[in-house]
């Protein structure tokens, strides 16, 4: 039976406990263990029930537990000093971005993503690119940048995970009930839900907003679970990842088309979007249209207005991870746009495409994003190179190394993955500086000073935490599958609190081999089960829904768990979460990863194991390529490549377990003085000091704002002022250019001295370039030099610019250029190319216009 009225209940609080609802519904709270301490403080038994939800706690504790809080002083006091350390908080003028620019025109940064993790009881991602999301809005926040966050808001949001007997994964779906959530629906000032429309065939779909508050930095939520669309279109936004290509299409319109509308509608004007993956990229197009039906601008001149405040993040190095669909669902989704873009149907299919002229070639989201955007990157050293193999196609002619995808490497938010002793330890050894200056190595450098007694008893704290956490969901596991009291009772006996304890824990896809530990279960078996220096494994993780080889390799897990052997020495946590998460980087010894390389983007599991001095043993993909040396953790393999699958894991298996016999495993129990680990302390002491000052979100936001979000701000007003006539004119050049281009030639090109040249001595090169329809001007010619390989290659070039030196007629100029040879001896090798040259482009590198000699 349907309501005819609706009404939301609100808890009940005493007056001197009203600003609780303040603390609540600011979801600061999750990286502030003071606050989550007064909830806990509430109810404890109810704060893990209600899945760490201060909404849920409040709204459904006894009333009589709030009036005895009410009435502890000692309550209202601790009360009092978080709730004013809160007001502190958001009425800050002292922050980074104030300080450091004080005075420049504040950028609006809209920051979009499919997903957000900012704390678990907001289900709304599904693992590391969502919680990278939400620690950039935290770090954001704590940085004072203007940015707000755009996503949406899934009624099921990622499945729940269990295991049935045989050990498969199996999924369940709970609604989230957005009243009970610390979340509010931003309404008009007539108290009515603000209302988007998103395009579909036939018909509109309507979005209402909703707002997270993460510090600072408002999430605005989109949800279509609205009275005014049809029961199908009301499903759009249940699910994360869920459903076929048709719901990703319809998901991806409303994240990125709704999601720029809500902007508008909020009167929010960013000058900067940020799209996260290219799930949103769709939000271009909507820009482009804006400008064109605002300004009446051509297509060619709308893109230019729009890409000048785009910017781009792609997460996925490998071609099946991205987003394709096929034409059909484009054409039926998006046809309209072809009218409105005043684009023909093969235009409007080339933005998507890497090769324009191949009909058969699918829609790619993250090739539209690429085309669409002023700067692009990826999100570690090791994953820019890769993206930059992977995309060459788009720019034809174009060196790898120069293909405009740079990188900025991922880092996590400290405070939200710290444990609480953690946090006490800096705060005495590194001064309270840590919090905010995060990047400051110097400060990082005083982990040295932390003495090692209490370094390691801190962390022998949060491994026994861990295991007595593991024990007591493994007991819960078992009931739920109708387990015997027997073996509910034996969960008491799985794991040891004083022995080495590895972690692995992470989304099971085959490419992250989680069962490469596993390769050789006799040689494990002794290495686990060692009298005298024992070794236990904890994995957690989720395979998606429709990925049977990543079920199966949960299966594989618990398969060997169950062997007596192994039974109390491996264990699978069910349902891994935020909470999950932070027992185990917060408690393992060892972090392990073993993803195949150059599939793994970057990573930040590994990141936040180190931030609480946890040693990372892992393959050299990622992060941890760029963050590796050898004293501060171990590293499996050289970097090798191998054409057989197999034989590779087999390698890295013995590699694997070679490590953990000669150096992991001795090191752990050769005990000193006071029965300390001393070795093994100076290297979580260096692990410290080496990687927490730059895997960080603090230092990865702010290199954010000043390479991209600063510039493109700057960028993007100069384009949409003073009657966006800048755009017009890049916009008519670039047309000229591309019209003109194909009469574009070096004819001539000569080295002067190349007959005996020693280190040293100068050389000069002049060419001749044929320009008909061009004027020097719109050209740049430069000198591409470099030693030569045995294929004949230049490596490793220097570009110097080459300088008009002489005008032979109309249409052909002589360049020339002076340069040192080389500082070393060797086979040297020139040649010159010619691209397109305007001081408005952000690129030099336009999709086929670059001319080599």
């Amino acid at each position: 039976m349907k309501p005819i009225k609706t009404f939301i209940v609100t808890p009940s609080l005493p007056e001197k406990l009203t600003r609780l609802k303040d603390l609540a519904y600011n979801l600061r709270w999750s990286w502030s263990h003071e606050t989550v301490d007064l909830f806990r403080w509430l109810d404890s038994d109810l704060w893990e029930r209600s899945g760490h939800n201060p909404v849920v706690l409040l709204g459904t504790i006894e009333q009589s537990k709030l009036e005895a809080a009410a009435g502890d002083d000692g309550f209202l006091a601790q009360l009092n000093r978080v709730a004013t350390e809160l007001d502190d908080y958001m009425t800050a003028k002292s922050t980074w971005f104030a300080h450091n620019y004080n005075g420049t025109e504040a950028p609006v940064i809209a920051y979009f993503s499919a997903e957000f993790g900012v704390t678990e009881c907001l289900s709304i991602f599904a693992g590391g690119l969502g919680m990278l999301a939400g620690d950039h809005l935290k770090s954001a926040s704590d940085l004072g940048l203007p940015l707000v966050g755009v996503g949406l808001l899934y009624q099921q949001g990622y499945f729940r995970q269990y295991l049935n007997e045989a050990g498969w994964q199996q999924e369940a779906y709970e609604d989230n009930d957005f009243y009970n959530l610390p979340i509010e629906l931003v309404r008009d000032e007539k108290g009515d839900s603000i209302v988007v429309k998103v395009p579909h065939p036939g018909r509109e779909v309507c979005a209402q907003i909703w707002r997270a508050q993460v510090g600072r930095v408002p999430l605005y939520l989109l949800d279509t679970n609205h009275p005014a669309n049809s029961p199908e279109d009301r499903d759009i936004t249940d699910q994360l990842y869920g459903g076929n290509e048709e719901l990703r299409i319809r998901q991806e319109m409303v994240l990125g088309i709704g999601g720029y509308r809500a902007l508008k509608a909020l009167g929010l004007s960013p000058t900067v979007f940020h799209m996260n993956e290219g799930h949103s990229a769709f939000l271009a197009l909507e820009r482009t249209r804006r400008y064109m039906e605002a300004h009446h601008f051509s297509f060619s001149e709308a893109r230019e207005a729009a890409l000048a405040g785009l910017v781009f993040t792609t997460h996925t190095p490998v071609a099946a991870g991205q987003d394709y669909f096929p034409l059909s669902l484009i054409e039926r989704y998006l046809g309209d746009y072809f009218n409105a873009l005043g684009l023909s149907r093969q235009e409007f299919m080339a933005l998507g495409r890497k090769d324009p002229n191949d009909p058969s070639e699918p829609f790619c989201m993250t090739v539209l994003a690429l085309k669409m955007a002023v700067y692009s990157n990826a999100v570690s050293r090791l994953h820019g190179e890769v993206s930059r193999e992977m995309w060459q196609g788009l720019y034809p002619g174009v060196p790898k190394e120069e293909i405009p995808i740079t990188h900025i490497t991922n880092g996590i938010h400290y405070q939200s993955w710290l444990s609480h002793e953690m946090k006490i330890l800096y705060d005495r050894f590194l001064g309270p500086r840590w919090r905010e200056e995060l990047a400051d190595q110097e400060i990082w450098k005083r982990a040295e000073r932390i003495a090692g007694e209490e370094l390691w008893r801190t962390h022998e704290i949060r491994r026994e935490r861990l295991v007595a956490f593991a024990r007591n969901r493994l007991r819960e596991q078992l009931k739920r599958r109708g387990a015997s009291q027997a073996a509910v009772q034996d969960a008491d006996e799985v794991l040891d609190p004083e022995i080495l304890t590895i972690g692995f824990a992470r989304r099971f896809a085959t490419y992250k081999r989680a069962t490469l530990i596993l390769k050789d279960p006799d040689r494990l078996e002794r290495i686990l089960n060692d009298s005298e220096r024992p070794v236990q494994i904890i994995f957690a993780g989720k395979a998606h829904p429709k990925d049977d080889p990543g079920k199966e390799l949960i299966r594989r897990v618990i398969e060997m768990a169950r062997q007596p052997r192994f039974r109390n020495r491996i264990v699978f946590l069910e349902d891994y979460d935020m909470s999950i998460a932070r027992y185990l980087v917060q408690g393992c010894d060892i972090w392990l990863n073993t993803p195949l390389r150059l599939r793994e983007a970057s990573g930040t599991s590994g990141m936040k194991a180190a931030a609480n001095a946890v040693l990372n043993l892992s393959i050299l993909d990622g992060w941890w390529d760029e963050g590796y040396t050898p004293e501060i953790g171990w590293a499996i393999g050289r970097r090798e490549s191998y054409q057989d699958p197999e034989y590779q894991d087999q390698v890295e298996a013995e590699a694997l377990y070679g490590l953990l016999e000669s150096e992991i495993v001795p090191m752990f129990y050769s005990r000193g003085t006071g029965g300390l680990p001393r070795e093994w302390i100076n290297r979580m002491k260096a692990s410290i000091q080496v990687l927490c000052p730059f895997f960080n979100t603090h230092r990865m936001v702010a290199e954010y704002a000043e390479r991209f979000y600063l510039p493109v701000s700057e960028h993007s007003r100069k384009f949409t002022s003073e009657g966006m006539q800048r755009a017009i004119a890049l916009a008519n050049w670039k047309s000229r250019v591309q019209d003109g281009w194909p009469q574009v030639c070096v004819l001539h090109v000569i080295v002067k001295g190349s007959g005996g040249i020693r280190v040293g001595d100068e050389i000069v090169v002049e060419a001749q370039v044929q320009s008909r329809e061009l004027a020097p001007e719109d050209i740049a010619v430069e000198l591409y030099m470099g030693p030569v390989d045995g294929e004949g290659n230049i490596l490793q070039p220097t570009l110097v610019p080459m300088e008009l030196a002489d005008r032979i007629s109309e249409s052909e100029y002589v360049y020339r250029a002076a340069t040192v040879a080389s500082g070393q001896s060797g086979l040297f090798g020139c040649t010159v190319r010619v691209l397109p040259s305007h001081p408005d482009l952000v690129s030099h590198f336009l999709p086929g216009l670059i001319t080599w000699a």
